[in-house]
């Protein structure tokens, strides 16, 4: 599948968690201990926050550990939100398109996991999109679809609620094409305030995700961390698989959960999809 870092907190250097971390995203890209796949070299991408009304964009379809230009990107970028994503491609051709994170406006949007049998009941749920938003559609992933599903139920507005039709409806029309388990996933998406992270399949097993613990228990176990020191106490990572090895930094987001996490709140809650 991928593997994939979402970031929110001090502004800080991309490569902070993108490369120097002992199992950093671009060496996960290379062996993923917990992904569906160890090698995710179908495409990367990067996406981050600053000064301008939209977030900036990186992908390419060459392996990450193997682009020099990410290397100057994410050292030269500093950012207090970003997201960064390596994708193993499901069966979908590997094009820049199709790399993540998607952007629409403001909000970004990434995904571990696939609809099963998408090409059974893809047509169906293309025609679903808001005819509005269709034209902004450039690939040919699930998870492009997914982003512009849960468009068009309203993420823009509440993206909790959003979301949560977003997979009810899927699971509603794969079953509907007897597909028993239709929905696997890990999805984060943000408006450059706030991140929402979502761990839910249909069959109760989805992909690991993780959380960092917060910084000031962290400066309280590892004092001589001089990482921890140097983030504000509002600082957190939600990641596919964790970054390093020290205990009791990571956490297990629960089976069919999601967090929300901001400068100003981080909370955990049952995901339950709606139809």
């Amino acid at each position: 599948m991928c593997r994939w870092i979402a970031y929110v907190g001090s502004p800080i250097a991309l490569d902070e968690v993108i490369i120097k971390p002992a199992r950093s995203l671009v060496q996960q890209s290379k062996h993923a201990r917990e992904g569906a796949e160890a090698t995710n070299g179908d495409g990367f991408g990067i996406g981050w926050y600053g000064e301008a009304p939209e977030p900036g964009l990186f992908r390419s379809i060459g392996p990450a550990w193997n682009d020099r230009n990410l290397l100057d990107v994410a050292r030269l970028t500093k950012s207090g939100l970003f997201f960064g994503h390596i994708r193993a491609s499901t069966g979908s051709a590997v094009q820049q398109t199709n790399c993540h994170p998607f952007r629409h406006g403001r909000w970004l949007w990434m995904h571990n996991g696939l609809i099963r049998d998408f090409v059974r009941i893809k047509r169906e749920l293309m025609l679903s999109v808001d005819a509005a938003l269709y034209p902004f559609m450039e690939g040919s992933t699930d998870s492009e679809l997914m982003f512009y599903l849960a468009l068009t139920f309203g993420l823009q507005d509440d993206p909790q609620t959003a979301v949560a039709r977003m997979v009810g409806y899927v699971e509603e029309v794969g079953r509907q094409h007897g597909i028993e388990h239709p929905m696997q996933m890990t999805v984060a998406t943000s408006d450059g305030r706030s991140i929402w992270a979502f761990r839910y399949s249909s069959e109760g097993s989805s992909r690991s995700l993780y959380y960092s613990s917060a910084v000031p228990t962290l400066r309280e176990m590892y004092p001589e961390v001089v990482q921890f020191a140097a983030v504000s106490e509002h600082s957190r990572l939600i990641v596919s698989e964790p970054l390093g090895e020290l205990a009791g930094v990571w956490n297990v987001v629960p089976e069919s959960s999601f967090g929300v996490v901001s400068e100003h709140r981080s909370e955990l809650l049952t995901f339950r999809p709606l139809t």
